[in-house]
């Protein structure tokens, strides 16, 4: 018992600011929920409005979740519980890979094997930890709807929901631990799991069957195969009902039970599914820095692009769609209005879901320049750096993929985006919008390029969680700020949000130049203080 007490002191030191931002994040996210809602659809009749245009139009609740009533704790709850339980499933899954396999690439793990505790207590304390933080951000988001005079029994339902949605994806994270050879693959598992999942369950939702007041809506079948349909019926607020997260208990104790079982069949530092077998001869690319950086991000970019496309698709075709629903809310109207500056309710939707393609690309960047972290920990950079290879040249090359991965994104999307046009036969000149939204969103992504970069030089242990952290940030105010009403100085914090945007009247520059401004300061500033860091491998 000693040992695993230690081993969970030792997680809880790790991840203590991690948390901190994971849980007091979606605890903030739900207390912006309550006021933004109360602000924008404060009276019946508009929340009614809101539910009966969703009943009329299912193709909104692939971002949205099930539809409850419209009392305005269970109005709120079908606009923010999906994206509270998707904190929770994020932040899980990452713990999951980062205390398992990840300390089984640096050695960790093999140095703890040695000792009385053995292998099987780490994982132990890995998942009291994980359960632990879960409990934490239930307690957080319950706090925030029962202090915000929500009922009791729904606020407490509404939390344990979220935080059900992450017991299952500590599972995932566990069971992809145990399956990939390295934690980039185990992340990327449980990542595209969970997309998946939510995806699944938003198209369930919209193949729902709608009450006769247009209040309410059944999901379907395919909603039963996601945990976060179970726990959108477990429906805060109106039916609070508990069987749905008894699905989601269950499930995470199987997935936790067969992370259990595949560990003892392997060895340590092993895997079920190898890594592919290299050539025998390399490739000339891998003789520079800037083919060996393409080598090891080329897959997670093709990831990001194909998310990239589709999400430009989905920017010009649903935009028939607005335009009957902001006809008839006068606050759906105000909100696209807002984001547009001033254009039509097409052109808004365009700036909300190129908001996405911005976050997407910034996404791209990130992890490309968080891979330096990664090759120094692992030794590999120093490899690298004993050819004749300056340390400003290695970083120059990941930052030249990463803005390389954030232009493939963008223009998939404007590309998406223009195939929309041609499949719906809309106004052609969104394609035109779109390309000024995706032109403004990389300079967007950009910043967060060039930030992670003076992260990773000035504070390296900090640069995967403060990356991550930034965009996770920039997502929240970029997307939520107009809908929850907040001022416009703190939206405008994101770049993501101050992006250029077509207008009736033309092009709104908005912020373009001081993002560009801090994208060449900052990339300068990067490369020019790369000279003095030292490597600190294995760190």
């Amino acid at each position: 018992m000693s040992a695993l007490g230690a081993l969970l002191g030792q997680r809880l030191r790790r991840d203590r600011w991690q948390l901190v931002l994971w849980v007091g994040g979606t605890a903030l996210l739900a207390l912006a929920a309550v006021g933004g809602v109360q602000q924008s659809y404060g009276t019946e009749a508009d929340r009614q409005e809101v539910l009966a245009a969703v009943a009329a139009n299912p193709v909104i609740m692939l971002f949205r979740g099930l539809p409850s009533g419209a009392e305005l704790d269970a109005f709120t709850l079908f606009l923010i519980l999906p994206f509270l339980a998707m904190m929770a499933a994020f932040m899980s899954s990452f713990l999951a890979v980062r205390h398992s396999r990840m300390d089984e690439e640096l050695g960790r793990a093999e140095l703890v094997a040695a000792t009385p505790a053995g292998r099987t207590a780490p994982l132990v304390a890995t998942v009291l930890h994980g359960i632990g933080a879960n409990l934490a951000l239930a307690a957080l988001v319950a706090a925030c709807f029962a202090g915000a005079g929500y009922a009791p029994l729904g606020s407490i339902v509404s939390g344990i929901a979220a935080a059900a949605v992450g017991l299952v994806f500590l599972g995932v994270g566990l069971v992809a631990a145990q399956l990939m050879r390295t934690s980039r693959g185990a992340n990327s598992l449980g990542v595209w799991v969970l997309l998946g999942s939510f995806l699944v369950c938003g198209l369930g939702n919209a193949l729902g069957t709608p009450s006769s007041d247009l209040q309410r809506i059944e999901s379907s079948w395919l909603t039963w195969l996601s945990p976060f349909g179970w726990a959108e019926n477990a429906r805060p607020f109106a039916d609070d009902a508990w069987w749905p997260l008894a699905l989601c208990a269950a499930v995470a104790v199987a997935l936790t039970a067969l992370a259990f079982a595949l560990q003892r069949l392997r060895d340590l530092d092993g895997s079920f599914i190898a890594e592919r077998a290299g050539r025998l001869e390399a490739p000339a690319s891998l003789g520079s820095p800037l083919g060996l950086v393409w080598r090891l991000a080329r897959g997670s970019v093709v990831g990001w692009t194909v998310g990239g496309l589709l999400t430009g698709v989905l920017a010009t075709s649903l935009g028939a769609v607005i335009d009957e629903i902001g006809t008839k809310i006068p606050a759906v109207e105000e909100l696209f209005a807002a984001l547009s500056k001033g254009g039509s309710l097409e052109q808004g939707m365009v700036v909300i879901f190129f908001t996405i393609v911005g976050v997407l690309a910034a996404c791209a960047a990130v992890q490309t320049v968080t891979r330096a972290r990664q090759e120094e920990t692992h030794g590999t950079a120093e490899q690298v750096l004993a050819a004749p290879v300056g340390r400003v040249r290695w970083l120059w090359a990941f930052l030249l993929v990463g803005l390389g991965a954030a232009v493939a994104v963008c223009a998939a999307a404007v590309l998406g985006a223009w195939l929309g046009v041609q499949a719906k036969g809309a106004d052609a000149s969104l394609a035109w919008d779109a390309l000024v939204a995706g032109a403004g969103q990389l300079a967007a992504a950009a910043v967060f390029l060039v930030l992670t970069a003076l992260v990773f030089v000035l504070a390296p242990r900090l640069t995967i969680a403060l990356g991550w952290v930034l965009v996770l940030v920039a997502l929240l105010l970029g997307m939520f700020g107009p809908l929850f009403g907040l001022p416009d100085w703190v939206t405008n914090l994101s770049p993501v949000a101050v992006t250029p945007v077509a207008t009736t009247d033309g092009v709104d520059a908005k912020g373009l130049w001081w993002l560009l401004g801090v994208v060449a300061a900052g990339g300068v500033l990067a490369l020019g203080l790369m000279r003095r860091r030292e490597l600190a491998a294995g760190d």
